[in-house]
């Protein structure tokens, strides 16, 4: 249920101390016994905040020695590319990070402005620097510190290999590991230099000038050029912020940022499902200021505080459902707006999304991969071709150059962006009324996510079902069709459970942070036969778990 103030703008009671937020970082230290104050990686880095003693100055030079270790460990000896975000403690902690990294002998590479640096412009920066290279000597890799669209109290930190994508589990799980293992030492073995020597002796990279100067190569921005698409950019405070405003003008585009302010407490966002200020721009609470603007533009678009994430707002439908914006995306890239793609290019969905796009996929002839929730999965696909496209159903993805080489191996907010506005450039109609086709074509779908109460111990005994231990055999009246506990597309582990019928399916998954599992489900037939599926998904779970 919504808080009574979603969608509201914040208040003074909502703002973060941005002073105390700061002096814990400095001055709380984390109990190595205790395990929510240990480092531990999810799907796109370490997350917490100094205010739980879950993200402080021994955290970050902990994992950034660990980080060391490990580039040692696999030869890495190119530039490692440093970028933070607008978070109050992103600052602080890639202060730490870069006295540890300089320590350490390694040649960091900070933006050249001393700015923001979205995650997709360190991506950019690491494939550039490979040039197509994954052995060999002098491979960059890179840093980002975010904590992407959560709250003003949070820090995050995530590393990038030299395939410019999101590390997978084995290099997190030993950089976690050796972390903690550095904290509960008491940080004997972290090298570190002083500040002011650290920035000295720090190269520089334009980040922004490097990327912005690119996106022709992706993006049909002549096309925008010429038909003159009215934009609406809201950097939601974050990292693109200096980004849209120059691609507007090295692009000749008529965009106006819509909000070009950045403040660690981001007092000007409106509040989010729960009361909370997030910087999500899929959430249509989040977005209610630019939803509200929607008939200035064209197209107005929103990105997260790290820009690995798109929202899509049109003058007809306000904010699109993100899997509703992946499927029209989907249809217009393989549909014939990218020609010198690779025949095969394969199209890549987190099991999770809409079967919409399974549909999409199947009426273009188009093979499409299912994975398991993480953009990693992707990156192989994208570094070699063989994905034109990857995304996921929390408006993360990115896809290829316009030439079919790679573009960037994690998230891309800014690209999906941009994407909207060459649909309306190249077809004169919203992305919003080209879903509305597809709909007439495939279908309406239903889609949630809900959360359902588990313990630690359920939770741990879900990511390890087997579909063996699933004995429905229907849900909602309809004969189940697949129990997966493995991906189809790589038949890697999910980590929960997928049951699929003719018209509907969900997804369960335990939370990595809270007493739940979630729940995604969707269905063909309608929001009554939707939460019908969500009901019994319940019963199939708690069977399944004895």
């Amino acid at each position: 249920m919504a808080d009574q103030r979603a969608g509201q703008p914040a208040d003074p009671r909502d703002l973060v101390d941005v002073a105390h937020l700061v002096t814990a970082y400095f001055t709380d230290v984390p109990d190595p016994d205790d395990v929510t104050q240990q480092v531990a990686f999810g799907t796109s880095g370490h997350r917490g905040t100094s205010l739980s003693t879950s993200f402080n100055e021994t955290h970050i030079l902990a994992t950034t020695q660990a980080i060391c270790d490990h580039r040692r460990e696999q030869g890495y000896d190119g530039p490692l590319f440093l970028g933070r975000d607008t978070h109050a403690l992103s600052e602080p902690a890639w202060a730490s990070a870069l006295e540890v990294l300089v320590a350490n002998d390694v040649t960091v590479l900070v933006d050249s402005r001393d700015g923001y640096t979205p995650t997709p412009a360190v991506s950019h920066a690491i494939l550039r620097a490979n040039g197509g290279r994954t052995t060999g000597s002098g491979l960059a890799d890179g840093i980002v510190v975010t904590p992407s669209h959560n709250p003003p109290t949070d820090g995050g930190f995530k590393y990038n290999p030299p395939h410019g994508g999101p590390a997978d589990s084995d290099a997190t799980s030993a950089i976690a590991a050796r972390a903690n293992a550095l904290i509960a030492g008491g940080l004997a073995e972290v090298r570190r230099v002083p500040f002011t020597r650290a920035r000295a002796a720090a190269g520089s990279y334009d980040f922004l000038g490097t990327y912005v100067d690119d996106l022709p190569a992706v993006v049909d921005i002549e096309a925008i050029r010429a038909a003159g698409v009215r934009i609406g950019a809201d950097p939601l405070g974050g990292a693109s912020v200096a980004y849209w405003g120059e691609i507007a003008d090295r692009h000749g585009l008529d965009l106006t940022v819509v909000n070009p302010l950045v403040d660690p407490t981001w007092r000007f966002m409106t509040l989010d499902w729960d009361g909370k200020i997030r910087m999500d721009c899929s959430s249509p609470h989040a977005m209610a200021s630019l939803i509200d603007r929607r008939a200035d533009y064209d197209v107005a678009t929103g990105n997260d505080a790290d820009a690995d994430r798109h929202g899509i707002v049109t003058p007809d439908a306000g904010l699109m459902n993100p899997n509703h914006f992946l499927a029209v995306a989907i249809g217009h890239l393989f549909g014939g707006a990218r020609p010198d793609w690779p025949e095969g290019a394969r199209i890549g969905k987190t099991l999770v999304s809409s079967s919409m796009i399974d549909r999409v996929a199947a009426s273009l002839g188009r093979p499409m991969v299912e994975v398991p929730v993480g953009f990693k999965w992707f990156v192989p696909g994208l570094v070699d071709g063989s994905f034109g496209f990857g995304g996921e159903e929390s408006a993360g993805a990115s896809f290829l150059r316009r030439d079919g080489r790679v573009w960037t191996t994690d998230k891309d907010g800014i690209i999906l962006a941009l994407l909207a506005s060459e649909i309306v450039a190249r077809t004169g109609r919203s992305p919003s009324e080209h879903y509305g086709d597809l709909v007439a074509a495939h279908g309406e779908p239903a889609y949630a996510r809900i959360d359902a109460p588990a313990t630690r111990e359920q939770k741990a005994a879900l990511a390890k079902l087997s579909a063996a231990d699933v004995t429905a055999t229907e849900l909602a009246g309809e004969p189940i069709t697949a129990t997966l506990t493995e991906a189809p597309g790589n038949g890697a582990a999910i980590g929960g459970l997928k049951v699929t019928t003719e018209s509907a399916w969900f997804a369960a998954r335990p939370s990595g942070t809270e007493d739940v599992y979630k729940v995604y489900a969707e269905s063909f037939r309608g929001p009554d036969h939707l939460a019908r599926v969500q009901e019994e998904a319940q019963a199939v779970v708690a069977a399944a778990l004895g």
